[in-house]
């Protein structure tokens, strides 16, 4: 056995064989550092997001907003508008699920009224996919199909409901031709340029002025589009609705809905556009017989 001399001087020599050495991570001193880095960068990103996180969308429309926007899909040769207003309701409420998120909707008038009630359709989110989602209107970069219940109106008794690229052809003065999709959007009813064309994303096209006019167009290729034939009325249709729902009307369902406080039926007024009016005049001096035929033998 070692005299406790002999291990006293055995620790002071290891003690002092390891003098000036360090302690090294395994792998070396690489790893602890780049641990490191990332640690203060995701820090910096987080302090970064939250003090550049946007506020609350506050630009026009707003709930308060009570607008009018002139529509109408021109479909080969044809104007046509959606029927309904969406305000049917039962004891539970409002029977359309996108009309009592948004309140958006129209007056088989063809005019989109804008009159938001909660953040659905205000500012950012008041595109035109908002109006057509609440009457179920599939509006793809190429293709457009109207729900059943909006058929029965369509023009050239297309029973599919559907105008697409590639599939659906005009047939004008008996010669068929391929169609194009496109959007045209006017920042007025009482402008009279060409408007801004649209030739795709059309579901996120943003009405942010009071009075626009929209005319979502298949029909061929160099069509010359103009707006709805019912757009110069736009304010006498706007003022046709001139008692409004509130919030608390889809909110709460007990509310009744009388005479007084629903919207006048507009089909009982004499601004209407009836369906002669809707029709394009030709310049042509003979008759131009419009259809539709689709690649869908059984449609």
């Amino acid at each position: 056995m070692a005299s406790p001399s002999s291990s006293t001087k055995k620790a002071a020599k290891l003690a002092q064989s390891g003098q000036g050495r360090r302690i090294r991570f395994q792998g070396g001193t690489l790893f602890p550092m780049v641990v490191a880095i990332v640690v203060v960068v995701g820090l910096a990103l987080v302090v970064y997001s939250r003090q550049s996180r946007p506020a609350a969308d506050a630009s026009s429309p707003q709930v308060d907003d009570h607008w009018h926007h002139a529509y109408g899909f021109f479909l080969c040769d044809e104007w046509f508008m959606l029927d309904g207003d969406l305000e049917e309701r039962d004891s539970s409420g409002f029977l359309n699920e996108g009309f009592a998120r948004t309140g958006i909707h129209s007056h088989n008038d063809g005019v989109i009224h804008w009159h938001a009630f909660s953040s659905a359709a205000v500012g950012q989110r008041a595109t035109l996919g908002v109006f057509l989602d609440n009457y179920d209107v599939e509006l793809d970069n190429n293709r457009i199909e109207f729900p059943e219940n909006q058929r029965a109106g369509l023009p050239y008794e297309n029973e599919t409901g559907v105008f697409e690229e590639g599939e659906t052809t005009c047939v004008i003065d008996g010669e068929e031709q391929d169609a194009v999709l496109s959007v045209v959007v006017w920042d007025n009813f009482s402008d009279t340029d060409d408007g801004t064309t649209f030739i795709t994303d059309f579901n996120n096209i943003r009405l942010n002025k009071d009075g626009m006019v929209i005319s979502i167009v298949f029909a061929p290729e160099g069509t010359d589009v103009t707006m709805p034939p019912w757009a110069p009325d736009l304010p006498e249709l706007g003022a046709i609705d001139t008692v409004q729902l509130t919030p608390e009307d889809l909110v709460d369902p007990s509310v009744p809905l009388t005479e007084e406080t629903l919207n006048t039926d507009p089909l009982s007024t004499d601004t209407v556009v009836d369906n002669e009016s809707m029709e394009v005049d030709s310049t042509d001096e003979t008759d131009s017989t419009v259809t539709a035929t689709t690649g869908d033998d059984d449609g």
